[in-house]
């Protein structure tokens, strides 16, 4: 008898384990799908992406704590140990702890949001989420890095405008003889010529340099925003593609002019 009620209290017990995983995974599914939902109707997931780290992680936690209470394990007790050990725990995670005060203060300053792009490091990205410990931020190429969000709050970074995912800019030398208002007018009235690139903000020319043998210049300007899911990806593909269009476009120029100049 007693064996079989042993038996069947486990049973019990594994049953209760099996239910509570089973349910706190069904309700994190549920809210990763209802914010990827959201997703497609606001831009600005920033708030909304770190409300979902601490539902799940609390999620989490809660049904650790009912497991426990299965095991017949003390709550009460393992919480003051927790608190005697405190101190110690805190040094050993005193990066992580810092790094999830950051976010919060991220979060709450609205000093970085989801889309942004930033550069720190050397590193320069758009900001692709900003999580309790870290913010990703994905580079044109499409490497990931992910900054503790402790280096965001404790180091200058810099923060571009909103159109920055879409801007292309080409350095370029042009001969002496080239008149730079000229090829200014030119290239800029050229580039709007192309659908898929944007008057507004306007292509321009900027001298970045001038020396005896050439005149060094940037030319900038911005491909068109999408609104799909692939937008980044359609961004990326168009400046790489209007990238070596424009740059043609000057080299035809400068030949141009080289041979009326002859």
């Amino acid at each position: 008898m007693d064996l079989l009620t042993t038996f069947d209290k486990n049973l019990q017990i594994l049953v209760y384990i099996i239910i509570i995983i089973v349910s706190t995974t069904i309700i994190t599914k549920l809210i990763e799908y209802l914010i990827k939902k959201r997703a497609k109707f606001n831009k600005d997931m920033t708030a909304t992406l770190l409300m979902k780290d601490i539902v799940i992680y609390s999620l989490y936690f809660i049904a650790l704590m009912y497991i426990l209470q299965l095991f017949g394990v003390n709550l009460a007790g393992t919480l003051l140990s927790l608190g005697i050990v405190g101190i110690a725990v805190s040094f050993a995670a005193k990066d992580i702890i810092s790094n999830l005060f950051s976010g919060i203060l991220l979060i709450l300053g609205k000093s970085i949001k989801v889309g942004d792009t930033i550069e720190i490091d050397g590193e320069k990205g758009t900001v692709q989420r900003v999580s309790l410990r870290s913010t990703t931020i994905i580079d044109e190429l499409g490497v990931v890095n992910h900054v503790p969000n402790s280096t965001l709050t404790n180091n200058p970074y810099f923060e571009f405008k909103s159109n920055e995912l879409r801007r292309v800019d080409i350095i370029v030398g042009l001969p002496l003889d080239i008149d730079v208002e000229e090829f200014r007018d030119y290239i800029t009235e050229k580039i709007v010529t192309y659908d898929e690139i944007t008057d507004s903000p306007r292509p321009n020319v900027f001298v970045r340099e001038t020396s005896f043998k050439q005149i060094k210049v940037k030319v900038s300007f911005w491909v068109k925003d999408f609104d799909t899911e692939d937008s980044r990806k359609l961004i990326i593909d168009n400046k790489d593609k209007y990238k070596l269009v424009i740059a043609n476009e000057i080299r035809k120029y400068i030949n141009n002019m080289g041979e009326k100049n002859e």
